[in-house]
């Protein structure tokens, strides 16, 4: 077990979530950035030193991520959404030789919003017609949110059927998602929203202490969490 610092190499530390990180880390005694990178920099020669790579830049820096890691055997976890079918499975492939955490979100409530929305599938069953709604701030790019993609995902395992996802872009909106279960003379709704960033880079932090001498493999949020 790692008693000296967990040293860490924050790709997209320009971002919102990078500086969220960089300010929380300043607090962990556990955690030690010892390099950040951003749009324009060579992730390669940083890699060298870290423990684990932190990934919040964009979905194109992927490649790039990927190579260093393999090269020098680093763990990974990945916060950056929006990534390609190609993408994915240059991930994929990574994690054959080191360990990743791909999580589209690393907050605890979500996390557990999506064994709960599983779960809920599975006891409603065919009877209530699923539907995720979510909301961002106006600057997000992607839509829908790696967060709804993932709680469809969690759906279509139960369901084996398309879920509507609806996107709203809107203000200064941290994080909204809720998943509406509708029956016949009845609704139920499972609603999660995010007020700060912290709890991002918070569960950020969390998944960099766990995956530290973990064996080569692609995990997620869950798997930190033991969900």
């Amino acid at each position: 077990m790692k008693t000296s610092p967990v040293r860490v190499l924050l790709i997209g530390a320009a971002g919102r979530m990078g500086k969220t990180v960089v300010d929380l880390a300043q607090t962990d005694h556990e955690i030690e950035i010892t390099a950040q990178c951003d749009l324009g920099d060579s992730i390669e020669p940083a890699m060298k030193s870290c423990d684990v790579a932190i990934d919040f830049s964009q979905r194109d820096s992927i490649d790039e991520i990927c190579r260093a890691a393999l090269e020098h055997r680093k763990s990974l976890v990945i916060g950056t959404t929006g990534h390609s079918q190609q993408q994915r499975i240059t991930i994929e492939e990574t994690a054959h030789s080191v360990p990743i955490v791909l999580a589209s979100n690393f907050s605890v409530g979500v996390n557990v919003l999506f064994w709960l929305t599983r779960k809920v599938a599975e006891l409603l069953g065919s009877d209530f017609n699923p539907e995720i709604v979510e909301t961002h701030h106006k600057m997000k790019k992607d839509a829908p949110s790696g967060t709804a993609k993932t709680l469809a995902e969690s759906l279509k395992t139960v369901r084996n059927s398309e879920i509507s996802i609806q996107s709203i872009r809107e203000g200064d909106v941290v994080g909204e998602h809720t998943v509406i279960f509708r029956g016949a003379g009845e609704c139920l709704e499972l609603t999660h929203r995010a007020t700060n960033r912290g709890i991002f880079a918070a569960g950020a932090l969390r998944a960099v202490k766990w995956i530290v001498d973990k064996p080569p493999g692609l995990y997620s949020m869950q798997n930190v969490l033991g969900l």
